[in-house]
């Protein structure tokens, strides 16, 4: 055994005070839970009595376990004792709802002669209500956390026995009141909105990354308390630092952002709890678990916005919205073509590659498929619908995706294999094909055929836009079942209805729906709007949509998301420095002239081989442990869309590090550009702004970031599904594992990804 080990397991403190007065509250709350778990055992089930004693198991182990006499060797050990203090032990306390039960185990004199005068305080009472607000309560934990780490008070506090403890009891009292508002413990009753916490539990995360990012970067120890220490080991007191600040960082960002997604997610679907009250006291919604709150009384539409709205009722909107993306890309083209080969210096080496993909991926995350509704290939279609004969069906055993995987899963390899990012000549040719294509085929086939089976773009956005807060979608339902001439779908003077067959009060999804806003122009009852919708809610309704069927259905959508979701994790992997590097060592190693026979196989590895080996393997598994009926691919098909959302992170991750880090790469070449046809105003080019810049750590947390919040979304999406094909709990968790290990390993692979160096694309 290693012999610092040793002496950690055999450096047990003496607190007897610590460990009597834990057992003291143990026991007391014990007594008062049996009483009131006899009389309501629903309002009062065994879970609370679990997470109160957890809660105070961690405040043993952070007060009176080898922690303690460790924290004054090393800061990392003093990090994870605050974060017990801080992150763990009070919100358990407070999910044990302890007001009662403490009340209760109370001998009958002691509550009646000490306690009940205290609750009946009115100046006690008004300063609990005040810290107990989200305001105060979060200045109160920020400004304690901070205060007490900075370096003065922080050796003063290591230093001095007493400071030490009078800092523990800071934070502890200061996280019992951050903590309160978020849990909101029978029997509580906030007259402030849920609302609040979102920022509330966003701006704790914030200040607790930036002041572990402080612990982290930084080249110099902060405190001399642990400068002057005795080394354990090799470690210095810098690698320990910087040790505090990851634990304090990841651990701590854990913690803001599971309640955070958690109550996010019950505010934006606004769930009703159907339970009624179990005992005489009453109980308001918020005591049951759930926030039952809506969004909204009345579901915001983007279409009665003042200016927006108008613009986009126009029936030439999108028109207006093409034409100029049209102009861009002819430009493009033509750059393409006849302008310098060198990829920083020419529009189709840094636009579509760095500016039109970050720009894409925000405007998902933000809109919905906005660029479907701007889309500049469609422009030709307009032109090939008057000269060429359409009228022919797309053929029957093409409708489908599987097509669409194959070009999807063929243009990430050439993205790659074929330096499509460095060729502005192949990049131009490869746009001027699209327009060719959307002309030939939508000119000879009815439909919007090529958007709905064929182009790969649009593929990308039907799936990414599941995670979109926008949705066209039917305002009264009652209308749409009264109405006789289905003008939505049919079409109305000279307005073509849904052209990929999708009817509106049957969609129930953004899964092929391009923005085209054809059917809320042939509406004649002005019944459809762009309203707001919960992101991601689709994934786990399996309801059945007009023009797309089941999700449960259809194999070819789950292989699509399955593509799209381990193709952002090998696109982004095939651009950092490790996989690069080792790509050209081997292709060395087999006396290969370049490495794209390497770079082949490995996206047919990334997009192919590991897909299928570990979507089969979780669908095996997750069909054994949880004893379901349903085939492996079944299952397959149906959890698939639970990966949807940790790919968005990727997806978000890789594009916004690349607009957000080269975002001025466009100034210099549009300069050249207009230099090249006489249009001197402009100025000279600054090629200045096409060179790689540093990146700062704040882009690196934005990745981050997304990568949490895809991962909390996809964990709970699948646990949803896994509820949805098991009526039994435990079976629907045994289910679900292997699929939650999956995601947590591609999260692994996003972190690890973010965290290497990668080449900045499109840049000198």
């Amino acid at each position: 055994m290693n012999s610092t080990f040793d002496a950690f397991l055999r450096s047990w403190p003496s607190a007897p005070w610590v460990l009597l007065g834990l057992l003291l509250a143990a026991a007391v709350y014990l007594r008062g839970w049996l009483r009131l778990h006899a009389r309501d055992p629903r309002r009062w089930p065994a879970s609370k009595l679990v997470t109160f004693l957890l809660g105070l198991a961690a405040l043993f182990v952070a007060l009176a376990s080898p922690l303690e006499p460790f924290a004054a060797l090393l800061l990392q050990v003093h990090m994870a004792q605050h974060l017990l203090l801080m992150m763990v032990a009070p919100p358990l306390l407070w999910l044990g709802a302890p007001l009662f039960p403490l009340l209760r185990g109370l001998p009958g004199p002691i509550r009646t002669v000490w306690v009940a005068p205290l609750f009946r305080s009115s100046v006690l009472r008004r300063c609990f209500r005040t810290v107990a607000h989200p305001a105060p309560a979060w200045l109160l934990f920020t400004a304690t956390t901070w205060f007490w780490h900075l370096p003065p008070i922080y050796d003063l506090a290591l230093g001095f026995d007493g400071w030490h403890v009078l800092q523990h009891g800071c934070f502890l009292g200061a996280a019992l009141a951050f903590w309160y508002p978020v849990i909101r413990p029978f029997p509580s009753r906030p007259q402030w909105s849920p609302w609040l916490l979102v920022p509330y539990l966003i701006l704790a995360d914030v200040q607790n990354t930036i002041l572990s990012a402080v612990f982290t970067f930084s080249d110099r120890p902060l405190y001399s308390y642990y400068a002057d220490r005795p080394q354990l080991g090799s470690l210095s007191p810098l690698e320990d630092q910087a040790a505090a600040g990851v634990l304090m960082w990841v651990p701590g960002s854990i913690a803001f952002l599971v309640p955070l997604f958690w109550i996010g997610i019950q505010l934006l679907y606004g769930e009703r709890s159907h339970r009624k009250p179990h005992s005489a006291i009453p109980c308001p919604p918020h005591f049951d678990g759930r926030i039952s709150l809506p969004v909204f009384s009345e579901q915001p539409d983007v279409l009665r916005l003042p200016l927006v709205g108008r613009l986009l009722r126009w029936r030439f909107a999108r028109l207006a919205f093409q034409l100029p993306l049209t102009v861009i890309a002819m430009l493009m083209i033509y750059d393409g073509l006849r302008g310098p080969q060198v990829s920083p210096m020419n529009l189709a080496g840094v636009l579509p590659w760095i500016h039109w993909r970050g720009f894409l991926i925000l405007s998902l995350l933000a809109l919905g498929n906005v660029f479907c509704l701007a889309c500049p290939f469609l422009v030709p279609r307009t032109l090939a619908r008057r000269w060429l004969p359409q009228g022919r069906s797309w053929p029957r055993w093409l409708r489908s995706k599987w097509l669409a995987v194959l070009l999807l899963a063929g243009f990430v390899w050439a993205y790659e294999a074929l330096s499509l990012w460095d060729s502005p000549w192949w990049t131009a040719w490869i746009a001027l094909g699209y327009f060719v294509a959307v002309f030939v085929i939508d000119g000879f086939f009815r439909g919007a055929a090529f958007c709905k089976y064929l182009c790969p773009i649009g593929q990308f956005n039907f799936v990414q836009s599941l995670m979109s807060p926008l949705e066209v979608a039917v305002r009264d339902p009652r209308i749409c079942t009264a109405c006789r001439t289905k003008d939505c779908i049919r079409g109305r003077d000279g307005v073509p209805g849904c052209e990929l067959n999708l009817f509106p009060p049957r969609k129930a999804s953004n899964m092929d729906c391009t923005f085209c806003l054809d059917c809320i122009h042939a509406c004649p009852h002005d019944n459809l709007g762009i309203q707001t919708k919960a992101p991601g809610r689709e994934l786990w309704h399996d309801s059945l949509r007009s023009g797309i069927g089941r999700f449960s259905k259809r194999p070819d959508l789950a292989a699509l998301i399955v593509v799209l979701v381990f193709g952002a994790f090998t696109n982004a992997a095939g651009m950092v420095a490790p996989v690069g590097e080792w790509q050209h060592e081997l292709a060395s190693l087999l006396h290969l002239g370049s490495p794209a026979l390497v770079t082949s196989a490995f996206y047919g590895v990334g997009l192919v081989v590991l897909p299928t080996l570990l979507v089969g393997t979780a669908a095996v598994l997750s069909r054994w442990l949880g004893q379901s009926v349903e085939s492996a691919r079944g299952l397959a098909t149906r959890f698939a869309y639970a990966l949807v959302p940790i790919g968005f992170g990727m997806w978000l991750a890789h594009y916004s590090f690349h607009l957000l880090g080269s975002f001025e790469s466009a100034i210099p070449a549009v300069q050249r550009f207009a230099g090249d046809l006489g249009l001197a105003t402009v100025g000279d080019p600054e090629w200045r702004c096409a060179c790689s810049r540093p990146i700062g750590d704040w882009l690196t947390h934005l990745e981050m970031l997304a990568l949490d919040l895809g991962l909390l979304f996809s964990l709970y999406a699948g646990y949803q599904i896994a509820r949805r094909e098991s009526e039994q709990i435990a079976h629907a968790l045994k289910g679900f594992a292997p699929w939650a290990l999956l995601i947590v390993l591609l999260f692994a692979a996003g972190v690890w990804i973010v965290l290497q160096p990668m080449q900045m694309r499109g840049t000198f």
